[in-house]
């Protein structure tokens, strides 16, 4: 017995056939020079933005972005793409809502579409203890300025009607958070639009030309040493994420970061039925549905530190059972594909994006699984930090040397989930 599918109503469009299509170039391919003003090492979504704003903001051009691989193909390709800003602490909420304010007019300045959808941020609340974390986790962001709600059951239900808000579940819903300026944006095209503009305003964006070492001259780091070549640079900015150490244990100094794969799941594409993005820490898991129509999860990181971008079976069932028991609905879609990115842990949750042990050496790191919706935020602030020698406010708490002196900003059990 053959099936047959029915057919679509004649002038519904196939989901997906609103978005743009892009020329078959977008950036200039050109070979290396021999020297660079500036050199960041590592084309994903951050070295991509902070070479935008140094051309942009700060008139820097003389500017190469080199990338091991294919650009934006590490993390910027294998993140679930969620944008928010209500973190608890102030140096936390002060970048992150630097950054959801660049992407809200993102857009416009790069001429490109990122598809920002700003359709809010659930962050759910299972226990009593949860319920108390969030309602103070909602004033410290409103001192902040920053959109908050506390939302109860039925109010969750409104804003998302396929959550199991019911009271006989495992974890039932006690309320949510609500960042209605929060939502995701399309991260491909994010990266896209980056790189186009710098490539524009003479950016050298060099892919395959992965960085193997470093010519110092005493606290100095006057150029890299690549699979195409060496590079003079005057000043050299560190982007790689989960590969950070890498680079810097051939520096000769540590950084307090452990690499983790950290996976999210794709379902295949569905008609709109998610109207928001939702988090839940102890059920644990988050998802939204994409412009296409898929359904996008993500959890914790896996447990073991290593550098293959594929992880365990059990965290991809768990993070599926865990989407299931919070949306039944969900039980019957397929899944498509999985992937994993290497994500970059610090002891305290957050990022280290300043100076180093050496004069012109600047470091991007410890992002860990909430670097997306920095993009723009860090691109700027690390722009900033190379044009002028020294680092902004927002990025100013985020220093290597916290770890030294116990001035952390311990976002881990601050924020709910880190994501």
């Amino acid at each position: 017995m053959t099936s047959q599918k029915t057919p679509r109503p004649a002038g519904l469009a196939p989901p997906g056939a609103h978005l743009p299509h892009h020329p078959e170039f977008l950036w200039c391919a050109p070979e290396p020079n021999s020297s660079y003003d500036v050199v960041i090492v590592g084309g994903g979504g951050h070295g991509l933005a902070t070479a935008h704003y140094l051309a942009r903001v700060h008139g820097i051009t003389d500017v190469a972005v080199l990338e091991r691989g294919w650009l934006a193909g590490g993390n910027m390709a294998r993140n679930t793409t969620l944008i928010r800003s209500n973190y608890l602490w102030d140096e936390s909420a002060g970048i992150y809502e630097h950054s959801l304010k660049l992407w809200e007019g993102l857009e416009d300045e790069l001429g490109y579409p990122i598809l920002f959808s700003q359709r809010g941020v659930l962050n759910l609340a299972h226990t009593e203890q949860d319920v108390r974390d969030s309602i103070r986790r909602v004033e410290a962001n409103r001192l902040n300025g920053i959109d908050a709600e506390w939302l109860d059951p039925k109010q969750v239900a409104e804003v998302c009607p396929i959550v199991n808000t019911s009271s006989d579940i495992r974890y039932p819903v006690l309320g949510a958070t609500f960042q209605p300026r929060g939502g995701i944006a399309k991260h491909d095209y994010v990266a896209w639009g980056f790189a186009r503009s710098a490539s524009d305003a003479g950016v050298d964006i060099i892919q395959n030309c992965e960085v193997t070492g470093f010519v110092t001259d005493g606290d100095r780091v006057v150029g890299v040493e690549t699979t195409r070549g060496r590079i003079a640079a005057g000043t050299v900015a560190l982007c790689a994420a989960g590969h950070t150490s890498t680079l810097t244990d051939q520096l000769g100094f540590r950084v307090p970061i452990q690499s983790h794969p950290l996976q999210a799941l794709v379902s295949e594409l569905l008609e709109p039925i998610h109207p928001t993005v939702v988090m839940s820490n102890a059920v644990h898991v988050y998802v939204s549905q994409a412009h296409k129509g898929e359904l996008v999860m993500g959890a914790g990181v896996d447990s073991y530190n290593g550098y293959g971008q594929r992880g365990a079976f059990h965290i991809i069932e768990r993070q599926m059972a865990a989407a299931v028991e919070l949306f039944p609905v969900f039980g019957r879609a397929r899944l498509l594909r999985t992937w994993g990115g290497i994500v970059d842990v610090t002891p305290d949750a957050s990022p280290i994006v300043g100076a180093t042990p050496y004069e012109n050496l600047y470091l991007n790191c410890g992002w860990g699984t909430g670097g997306f919706k920095a993009t723009p935020g860090v691109g700027w602030a690390l722009a900033h930090t190379i044009a002028t020698g020294s680092p902004h406010a927002v990025n100013a708490p985020f220093t290597l040397d916290r770890f030294v002196t116990g001035r952390l900003i311990d976002e881990h059990g601050a924020a709910a989930v880190a994501h």
